[in-house]
């Protein structure tokens, strides 16, 4: 009883907030400071990047603002990480548009809130450990592809292109590319060129300069001074509301449900391990340690509170949470003032704002991209395994030519079915070398383990012994072993000393090797069965089967018995 309620306490201390973990340790005043200036920062960075997510997702510039608000201040409010920047991401901007192309916002919005509650349901459940096991090829193939689609999305406004809709399949948007490369905008490349190109020198000699702020700034004062015929937000979307808007949910009808169920799932996947990712990379820089199953919990409030007041699905933001530890945040509180800032940002300079180029959001996307396209990760995987490159590939081409749900499930799929190979091929059933000779000690290798060195093995006794795992992979080898056999033994010992764990496969051949030798008259035997194996194989059956009395923990005993048989 004592034993089940400190499991219990411990499993609801995992669930504490990290805001509430700071609040009792009681930090000084400068870390209060800190925190501050860091949050206020950020909230400027983030400005400009909330409406350019919105904008490359296909919904108006204010819903990524109104997510950035409400669900970044939940996020750091109900987080399990103590830094994590929340809101919307580049890692979205693919699914959203795709959801809001198919099913209109009211889709993506009960996606959303559907996805909300997976989220709140896997950190109930403690599955943030087992988000862990994503694969690293198959998390860097769908971020190098989310880069690349992002990228290509935004060609249009970069250069100013004539196209009144661009396709949503990757092939033929380049095509239509290619098709009006002729209709580019002088004025509309210049602004995007030298937007891209005052972030990159910025980031690069000024590292500690907020180098996307200052370009947006500067591309829309010239663009406003020199009155340039530019598309801007104002042109295109008639504005930026200056205030939230009340808050609602979707109407849900079962239709609706179903026809967007499968969409749900892969915003709660991709919002589950992109937060996990930022929260485990902030891990690394501060040396803190985050609260998977919180963070779970808190990303599930934070989306359905997001879409409660008209936003999109938000995630863990990598660069925003990158810069926010940089810039001296402790605690929670920097992530909080943050959307607080953006709040005072939206009420008091919403006008401004509007007068943002969409040739330079549309720079600020193709920087987004840069950063997320992970190319010395992805060299690095190339030159590694085949497994992995072909994993990697695979999931790459699959993002950018058919959608991200499918390339994570396949992505998944084939690195179980390399890993099992891998498993499959460490796992080897052979025969145990048997010299008998007088004096052991002469031979150096007497200590190894695939020798055997008796003069008292039986005749017609032979001795085979797993190395390994025993799963459906490996099912098959006693039976192949057997068959290469030119004359069959009297006597078949298996050793198991070995055998890390045994599956119901593996179980199931013991099962029908066991009942082979029983039909072809042969003697078989079990050795090095010790526990937790044996607690198996009686639990399993197998034991019935093979019988309790041919079961042994030791080779010795099963030789004795053997040599009793003959």
């Amino acid at each position: 009883m004592t034993s089940f309620l400190s499991k219990i306490k411990t499993t609801l201390g995992d669930l504490i907030p990290m805001s509430v973990v700071c609040w009792r340790e009681r930090h000084q005043h400068k870390t209060v400071v800190g925190d501050l200036f860091a949050g206020i920062t950020v909230g400027l960075i983030a400005l400009p990047l909330a409406m350019a997510f919105a904008i490359g997702s296909g919904v108006p510039p204010e819903r990524g603002l109104y997510t950035a608000i409400i669900a970044g201040f939940l996020i750091s409010l109900l987080g399990g990480s103590r830094v994590q920047i929340g809101g919307p991401t580049g890692a979205f901007v693919v699914i959203v548009y795709d959801i809001v192309q198919r099913h209109g916002y009211e889709g993506l919005a009960i996606a959303t809130v559907l996805a909300g509650i997976m989220m709140v349901i896997m950190g109930i459940a403690r599955f943030g450990v087992f988000l862990k096991f994503i694969p690293y090829p198959v998390t860097v193939g769908f971020t190098s592809g989310i880069a690349l689609v992002i990228f290509s999305s935004q060609m249009k406004d970069f250069f100013g292109l004539a196209i009144d809709t661009v396709p949503p399949d990757f092939i033929d948007k380049w095509l239509v590319y290619g098709k009006t490369a002729y209709t580019w905008h002088l004025e509309t490349f210049a602004i995007a060129a030298g937007t891209l190109t005052t972030i990159f020198v910025l980031r690069r000699y000024f590292p500690k300069i907020p180098g996307v702020i200052i370009a947006v700034v500067l591309a829309t004062l010239i663009t406003t001074i020199f009155n340039l015929p530019l598309e801007t937000i104002e042109t295109k979307f008639g504005g930026i509301p200056a205030t939230l808007p009340a808050p609602a949910l979707p109407i849900f009808t079962m239709d609706r449900i179903i026809a967007i169920f499968p969409d749900a799932i892969s915003i709660a996947l991709l919002g589950a391990i992109e937060s996990l990712l930022s929260a485990v990379v902030a891990d690394g820089m501060t040396g803190h340690r985050h609260r998977s199953n919180c963070e779970l919990i808190a990303q599930g409030l934070a989306n359905i509170g997001s879409i409660l007041f008209g936003g999109i699905p938000a995630t863990g933001a990598i660069a925003r949470t990158a810069a926010n530890i940089k810039l001296g945040a402790k605690t929670p509180l920097a992530g909080m003032i943050h959307a607080i800032t953006l709040l005072l940002l939206m009420l008091l300079l919403a006008p401004l704002a509007a007068k943002i180029p969409l040739a330079t959001l549309a720079a600020v996307l193709v920087f987004i991209a840069w950063n997320m396209s992970e190319q010395e990760h992805f060299k690095a995987i190339l030159k590694g395994q085949l497994s992995d490159a072909l994993i990697l590939i695979t999931t790459f081409l699959l993002t950018v030519l058919i959608d991200l749900t499918a390339a994570v499930q396949v992505g998944v799929i084939l690195a179980a079915i390399m890993f099992m190979k891998r498993m499959a091929d460490t796992t080897t059933v052979k025969v145990c070398q048997i010299l008998l000779e007088k004096n052991v000690d002469e031979h150096p290798a007497a200590r190894d383990s695939e020798i055997i060195f008796r003069k008292d093995v039986p005749e017609h006794t032979t001795v085979f012994e797993i190395n390994g795992p025993f799963f459906f992979a490996v099912s098959d080898l006693l039976n192949e072993q057997l068959r290469l056999m030119v004359i069959p033994p009297k006597i078949f010992i298996l050793r198991m000393r070995y055998v890390s764990t045994i599956d119901a496969t593996g179980v199931h051949a013991l099962q029908q090797f066991a009942a082979r030798c029983k039909r072809e008259h042969i003697l078989f035997l079990l050795s090095g069965v010790r526990e937790p194996l044996g607690a198996t194989l009686k639990r399993t059956n197998v034991e019935k089967v093979v019988g309790q009395e041919n079961i042994f923990p030791h080779l010795d005993d099963a030789l004795a018995v053997a040599r009793q048989h003959v």
